[in-house]
């Protein structure tokens, strides 16, 4: 049920399902899958005071990457807008390719640290709308690991994947520093982001 738009040279999809959460982003004015992906990339970052409640982005307009990205898979689905995916990437977060995580890195002698990144796969094509400065590329060739999921996933399984891989990487590289001490490290960074 695509209508084309010839300014961004794709099809559009209209926002027709009458779930609770469609319902939330229709009340804001927003009809169109287009319009909807535009919204969210628009709204600042940061984490909402429920990360299973998707609609939070919308009615605490804010988002973090998965909180984002979950949402509007859901509503892909929810409104048959085909070919969307949710992912889970791991990769090498840098100040470099993660502008705004201040120096948390570095002041802890760290070149990266393993970052989970959710973001879409349209048609095929990796997509981050976490932010209006969001690229892709940025990150791309610092991707470790990736994975589809679905946006039910992205709290609790996210979280305890997100830590085993670090649990691993510390083992594999013989680290000092512990689980506890990397995570700590991982919410200042997320912090800086939110600032």
């Amino acid at each position: 049920m695509g209508t084309f738009d010839t300014n961004s040279m794709s099809l559009d999809y209209y926002l027709k399902s009458d779930d609770t959460l469609t319902a939330l982003v229709r009340s804001r004015g927003i009809d169109t899958w287009e319009q909807l992906t535009s919204f969210i990339q628009s709204l600042p970052y940061g984490r909402n005071s429920n990360r299973t409640d998707f609609g939070l982005v919308i009615s605490e307009m804010k988002g973090t990457c998965s909180s984002k990205h979950a949402l509007l898979k859901s509503i892909a689905d929810l409104n048959q807008v085909p070919d969307i995916q949710l992912v889970i990437g791991i990769y090498r977060m840098t100040q470099l390719n993660t502008p705004g995580i201040g120096s948390a890195l570095g002041d802890n002698t760290m070149t990266y640290m393993p970052e989970a990144h959710c973001y879409l796969k349209i048609k095929g094509e990796r997509t981050d709308l976490t932010s209006t400065q969001s690229e892709f590329e940025k990150i791309e060739k610092d991707i470790i690991e990736e994975m589809t999921i679905l946006p039910e996933q992205v709290a609790t399984f996210k979280v305890t994947y997100h830590k085993n891989f670090i649990q691993k990487w510390l083992q594999d590289n013989d680290s000092k520093l512990d689980l506890e001490e990397i995570w700590r490290i991982r919410e200042t960074c997320i912090m800086n982001l939110s600032t």
